[in-house]
């Protein structure tokens, strides 16, 4: 790769499809990525993404830190006075880029596979690094049923928690998930009744969990969750819907308007309504962690072969897999073929080596602007090929992360395997 920087680059927004084929004509298969990032105004940055801290506010102080990089993205956030590409991955290729979703456009069924493309004509889903200082609200991701109403999709999560990203765990390493069993809708009411009033105690209703490294969560629509300070590894379907129900968070205000920001306006004071979003049964669940908890579990039986691969979010969300992720760690000097069912994209979290044509190397620091050698985007039939995997240090694992769409791996264990 001959260019270093975004700005080197030509961008192509038109006649994707031949640059597009050309580079995974040249890659085996591969797209590079570049780092995508994403600001939120209203959160406050945990400094674990590798962005050079010269560059957290690279959007802007208006638009607040940057705490997110998306892989493989294809959606857009919903941020406010957001650029035109926020949230979209860019595929690099010689001195160009162009956006994946207009790469997908264009030669869909050659980069996600035919049954893909066919059910949905995109790359539904996205990941991404969530780094955050403390906690966040308690909040929730709308149902499709709900998010609907607003022309959008709903969002059920996965969370990952990579240790090469949590060398300390910030201010609040604990995550609020659901609601105590036995609390009424009466008691959650008087929570947005008391709104204005300061603290409105919705967390007293809740219980938190204390994060562990090298573990995760499964997380469906509906559920009420307060992330804690971990940097989060999250594989999610493609979109930014959210309703935040807790109005006070470390002395910081959470206006009323980021409840009810993906809700029809003629709602937006309607309690009842806003109550309706929740699913009641997912969190009063007595068995709650038991249901969502997840723990790595090996693919196959290989480190006699010098890789592990590692099932780190799997099961199902009402009955449905919509997205799963595996952990890979190829031992020094280790070259291996790794198959797999279905496209996906990955991003390397140490080491360095090869894939197919394509070099991997997890940067220390990143520029706002800079590219890096850390972000691939896998094809449906390079994944089913196989590909060639090769460690090229000889000292330090490589480990990699790769999120899957729906249905790619029917073999995935299921919740407390």
């Amino acid at each position: 790769m001959s260019a270093k920087s975004t700005i080197d680059l030509k961008t192509l927004s038109s006649n994707v499809g031949p640059a597009a084929e050309a580079a995974l004509e040249q890659s085996g298969g591969l797209l590079r990525l570049a780092p995508c990032w994403v600001p939120r105004s209203f959160l406050h940055p945990g400094n674990r993404l590798k962005l050079d801290p010269r560059d957290t506010y690279a959007f802007g102080l208006d638009r607040g830190g940057i705490d997110e990089r998306w892989f493989g993205s294809t959606t857009s956030c919903t941020n406010d006075n957001r650029t035109p590409d926020e949230g979209l991955s860019y595929c690099v290729f010689e001195d160009k880029r162009f956006l994946l979703t207009d790469a997908i456009e264009a030669v869909g069924p050659l980069i996600v596979g035919q049954d893909l493309w066919t059910k949905y004509r995109r790359w539904p889903i996205y990941a991404k690094f969530f780094d955050n200082m403390g906690p966040i609200p308690h909040h929730l991701h709308q149902s499709d049923e709900f998010a609907a109403l607003t022309g959008q999709e709903g969002k059920p999560e996965a969370y990952y928690f990579p240790v090469q990203h949590n060398p300390n765990g910030n201010n609040f390493p604990y995550t609020f998930l659901g609601l105590t069993p036995g609390t009424t809708k009466a008691q959650l009411r008087k929570c947005l009744e008391d709104w204005n009033k300061g603290d409105n105690g919705i967390l007293d209703l809740s219980q938190a969990y204390r994060l562990k490294p090298g573990t995760g969560w499964l997380i469906g629509p509906g559920i009420l969750h307060a992330p804690g300070s971990l940097c989060t590894f999250e594989p999610q379907w493609g979109s930014d819907v959210f309703g935040m129900y807790q109005n006070l968070v470390e002395n910081r205000v959470v206006p009323w308007s980021l409840l009810v920001k993906d809700m029809p306006p003629e709602k937006h004071h309607d309690l009842d309504f806003i109550l309706s979003v929740i699913d009641w049964e997912a969190n009063l669940d007595p068995d709650f962690k038991a249901n969502h908890y997840l723990e790595p579990i090996p693919v196959a039986d290989t480190a006699s072969e010098g890789y592990v691969d590692r099932w780190i979010v799997y099961g199902k969300i009402n009955g449905k897999q919509l997205f799963t992720a595996k952990e890979l760690t190829v031992g020094p000097g280790t070259k291996c073929t790794v198959r797999d069912n279905g496209a996906y994209s990955l991003v390397v979290l140490q080491g360095e080596g090869k894939m197919n044509n394509l070099r991997l190397s997890c940067p220390k620091m990143i520029g706002f602007t800079e590219l890096t050698e850390d972000e691939v985007f896998c094809t449906e039939s390079a994944a089913k090929a196989g590909v060639a995997l090769e460690n090229t240090s000889a000292t330090e694992p490589l480990v990699i992360l790769r999120y899957f769409g729906p249905d790619a791996n029917p073999d995935a264990p299921e919740v407390g395997a």
